[in-house]
């Protein structure tokens, strides 16, 4: 067990902080849904109603939504841009690490996907940008669907004709909630990405070891 810890240990606790801000989010978001409900005199919802109601569920996939964007997009920017100096990127003055993959196919260890042609290796090579863009797209869409049911909600509360999906696209609302998460994410990539080049974390690989000079670029 100690030894399926260690090699294990990040994912463990990462997803254990996951699954303790969810719970807070889901409990905290359900508290203040039902004050707002009180304040205008509506039924209360139960903890379960809670679990599946349009407010909780939007929120919850817009910020899936920035973090799947974020990391798509890092990790797609990064592998064609640079910032010389930052643990974060490749060195600029260095050869590309996989300009021959037919060559490193051939290395012990490889994945058989490289030797199923042109049109698999493309695939495998690009396939964690590949699966995040997904997972930022499906976020969206799960998001725009729920934030959507959210305000045809209000809008029949207060008497109004509700928008159906495609009209709601176009919806300030939608929008807002998304940019507000999406220009954080930019920024603490950024601010992370230029923090690197002068600063360290011993041990981290997302950080230059503690004695390598501020030109050194990249984590190694």
């Amino acid at each position: 067990m100690a030894r399926f810890f260690r090699n294990n240990g990040l994912t463990i606790v990462l997803l254990l902080l996951f699954l303790g801000s969810i719970i807070g989010h889901w409990l905290t978001g359900w508290q203040f849904k039902n004050e707002e409900l009180a304040r205008h005199g509506e039924v209360i919802l139960t903890l379960g109603q809670y679990s599946t109601d349009p407010n909780f569920l939007a929120t919850i996939f817009e910020n899936w939504e920035s973090e799947f964007l974020q990391m798509s997009t890092y990790v797609i920017l990064t592998a064609f841009l640079f910032q010389k100096g930052s643990a974060e990127s490749n060195d600029p003055d260095e050869a590309p690490r996989d300009q021959n993959l037919d060559q490193e196919a051939k290395k012990r260890g490889a994945s058989t996907m490289l030797r199923w042609g042109r049109t698999a290796r493309w695939l495998y090579a690009h396939s964690l940008g590949i699966a995040m863009l997904f997972l930022f797209v499906a976020s969206f869409l799960l998001h725009w669907k729920f934030s959507a049911d959210e305000a045809a909600g209000e809008a029949i509360s207060h008497g109004a004709t509700p928008l159906g999906m495609a009209d709601y696209l176009w919806e300030p609302q939608l929008w807002f909630e998304s940019f507000q998460n999406w220009q954080s994410e930019f920024l603490s990539t950024a601010v992370l990405v230029v923090l690197t080049i002068y600063l360290r974390q011993k041990n981290s690989p997302e950080s230059k070891p503690v004695a390598a000079s501020h030109d050194h670029t990249g984590a190694e």
